[in-house]
């Protein structure tokens, strides 16, 4: 690894990009030619459509120009911003450095906004209706990839607007989800239920909800839920929000309700990942963000 760390590459960088641009000055200088007034003009041989003949002229000046104006500009950029190797330019200028610098402009106009929200309760802040303008800028900024625009998720990522909450949906516990993220599992029982044994229990599962299902696997899979399934979802299928397991009897599935992804999300397991974002939003923004997906379900009417 300290090959690709060493001085070397810095200067064979450098000596690379000012040799290329002093090469293609050199090119353009020994392609420059000047017809002398009177002389024949010869083609280059290519003929199109009998009569149509490329001439072989020299390019215009003005053309010329161009191209020597921007090798004259590379050099000068050369000069000012980072380019050769490890030479951050005369301006000292950095992406990072530049980053910050907006950073700081933007806290400093809407820090005080961000402030006024972060004193109010949840509740306070999803009554305010210039607080959920931000809040859903924030939201389609960094939560639609993942729960779509209108918040209605799609499989393996949750619903937000139907009030079904794995990890519990309290403000403090969406802010909290926000903020430090979460980590579900659901390990892989297939090599202890075995083919049938998943079944059973997929249909067990089923019929918590009124679903369709065999009576007979039903009978069966209620016992091996009770011994693999109910320390994390309940005895009664309700699940567990301090451990993210779902409840099982409401007809809400992340993974698809059929018996194939039932039996599939029993057999293989399931991980999902929500990030963190304290680091990226901070605790203010994620205030508002929080009680933006909170209003979701508890705006007056829903």
């Amino acid at each position: 690894m300290s090959d690709f760390t060493s001085a070397f590459w810095n200067w064979y960088i450098a000596v690379l990009t000012v040799g290329s641009i002093i090469g293609c000055a050199v090119l353009l200088w020994m392609q420059t030619t000047r017809r002398a007034p009177g002389a024949k003009i010869d083609t280059t041989g290519h003929v199109w459509d009998e009569d149509l003949q490329e001439w072989n002229n020299p390019l215009p000046n003005w053309w010329r120009w161009l191209f020597y104006i921007t090798v004259v500009f590379a050099l000068v950029y050369l000069a000012f911003y980072p380019g050769l190797g490890s030479f951050r330019g005369s301006l000292g200028w950095t992406q990072s450095r530049q980053y910050d610098d907006e950073v700081k402009k933007a806290e400093a106009v809407y820090g005080p906004i961000y402030a006024k929200y972060a004193a109010m309760s949840i509740e306070q802040v999803a009554a305010d209706r210039e607080a959920m303008a931000i809040g859903q800028n924030l939201y389609l900024n960094y939560c639609a990839q993942c729960h779509a625009s209108d918040a209605r998720g799609a499989k393996g990522f949750p619903n937000l607007a139907d009030a079904d909450w794995q990890w519990g949906g309290d403000p403090k516990q969406i802010e909290e989800t926000i903020l430090g993220g979460r980590t579900a599992v659901m390990p892989p029982q297939g090599a202890a239920l075995g083919g049938d044994g998943v079944k059973d229990v997929a249909h067990y599962v089923m019929s918590l909800s009124g679903m369709a299902s065999d009576s007979i696997r039903v009978a069966r899979g209620k016992e091996k839920f009770a011994q693999i399934c109910a320390a994390c979802h309940g005895p009664e299928g309700k699940g567990n929000p301090a451990l993210g397991a779902p409840n099982l009897t409401d007809r809400i599935w992340l993974y698809g309700g059929s018996e194939a992804d039932i039996a599939a999300t029993i057999q293989h397991g399931r991980t999902g990942q929500m990030p963190a974002w304290k680091d990226l939003l901070g605790e203010a923004k994620a205030h508002v963000l929080a009680a933006y997906v909170w209003g979701l379900t508890h705006q007056p009417g829903k």
